[in-house]
């Protein structure tokens, strides 16, 4: 194996549920070392549900390659051993309620001058200050906030994202965040304190509706699977099924129209010669379409759209992606350790020529208590501090 790119590099991480999780994980798929600071319970994500054997899935998703440690922070030597534990890392992230980091004496202020290269990290939903600060914040809630729902499912229903995307936002602002301010400490010498709320993380994503409507003069309509600003774009009924596509420009358009379609003067035609003319046009433009693809099987019309170079696909269900071909074909899949025995998972999307990830098991909860307690030189491992305390395999 190849020099991991964060080899040498220690994370704590007192974190719990998807945003903190996911930046850590990250981290630790790049080499880093990743502790996971749990209480005697555990994460909660570890209880979101049973169906990975038993685990739960968000669990498995987020937290392997971490080693996890169990300790009473109400206790004294719990928190020696986590000062101990963060005055030694280059990293801390914590993603509690607003106000609890500060509270442990772990505030960015308190962590920099016990050591001063410390990258601190703080996830919150909506940022320090302001009137929403103390506001509890989960991934739906975000997803209202920063007016996501207003732009998917219909005009009649409102629907959310079916992931977790107000955290994975913030938590991949996290980990990017982390990686630019230990480039910035190799030349400085200096920690950093790195801030992202979930509002703001997914508001950046949500910036092109954003000046669409206040441009505009009106929102974007919520379209279901339709594109909102470009037609044809989304599903389309064949005779069989239903066959998703998407044409960027007006040269595509005439390929459609001829290769595809068989009805070249459609290119042409004033109601749809431009994608604004299209958008504005939707029904009559759909109308043609499904006349068209009514007859055809899906297929058939697959077929003809790659024939033509039109994007399409495949409307997939979680059996139909894990099945997929593409990732099959270039051995994206691999197993993960788990204390329920291996877990298909993909590997990291970014890979390297010169550097190499880790996919590391997923923790028991305290799986590494007493390891990471014996690495403490300064005093003995005592009760109070390994409250919880499991061994591996326990």
């Amino acid at each position: 194996m190849s020099r991991l790119p964060l080899e040498g590099i220690t994370v704590i991480s007192l974190e719990q549920a998807v945003a903190a999780p996911f930046a850590t994980r990250q981290l630790a798929d790049l080499g880093a070392r990743v502790i996971k600071v749990e209480r005697d319970t555990g994460d909660f994500a570890r209880g979101y549900d049973r169906k990975v054997h038993g685990m739960s899935s968000y669990f498995v998703w987020l937290n392997r390659g971490k080693e996890s440690i169990v300790l009473d922070l109400k206790s004294d030597d719990g928190m020696r051993t986590l000062k101990d534990l963060v005055s030694r890392a280059d990293v801390l992230v914590q993603n509690l309620a607003p106000g609890a980091v500060e509270r442990l004496g772990l505030g960015p202020d308190d962590a920099l001058a016990l050591n001063p290269r410390l990258v601190h990290v703080s996830i919150s939903g909506y940022g320090r200050g302001g009137s929403h600060e103390q506001k509890k914040a989960y991934d739906l809630l975000i997803q209202c906030e920063a007016g996501l729902l207003s732009v998917t499912g219909t005009p009649d229903a409102p629907a959310k994202v079916g992931v977790s995307i107000a955290d994975i936002s913030a938590g991949m602002y996290a980990y990017t965040g982390v990686l630019t301010s230990l480039l910035q400490r190799a030349a400085t010498g200096r920690g950093d304190v790195v801030e992202i709320s979930m509002l703001e993380a997914l508001g950046e994503w949500m910036s092109q509706p954003y000046f669409y409507a206040e441009y505009g003069g009106a929102p974007p309509v919520s379209s279901g699977a339709q594109h909102a600003s470009i037609a044809p774009y989304g599903p389309f009924p064949t005779a069989d099924g239903t066959v998703f596509f998407g044409i960027q420009n007006e040269r595509e358009w005439a390929t459609f129209c001829t290769g595809v379609l068989a009805r070249p003067e459609l290119s042409t035609d004033p109601r749809f010669s431009t994608n604004t003319l299209r958008v504005e046009n939707r029904a009559a433009l759909h109308e043609a379409i499904e006349e068209a693809f009514g007859g055809q099987a899906t297929d058939e019309a697959v077929a003809r759209l790659d024939a033509a170079n039109i994007a399409n696909a495949q409307l997939r269900d979680m059996r139909g992606f894990s099945a997929h071909p593409q990732l099959t074909e270039r051995n994206r899949w691999r197993d993960v350790a788990s204390p329920v025995g291996p877990v298909r998972s993909l590997i990291p999307p970014v890979t390297s020529r010169e550097a190499d990830f880790r996919m590391g098991p997923v923790p028991e909860l305290g799986e590494h208590t007493a390891a990471i307690l014996a690495e403490l030189a300064e005093r003995p491992v005592t009760a109070a501090a390994a409250a919880g305390q499991r061994t591996p395999g326990s």
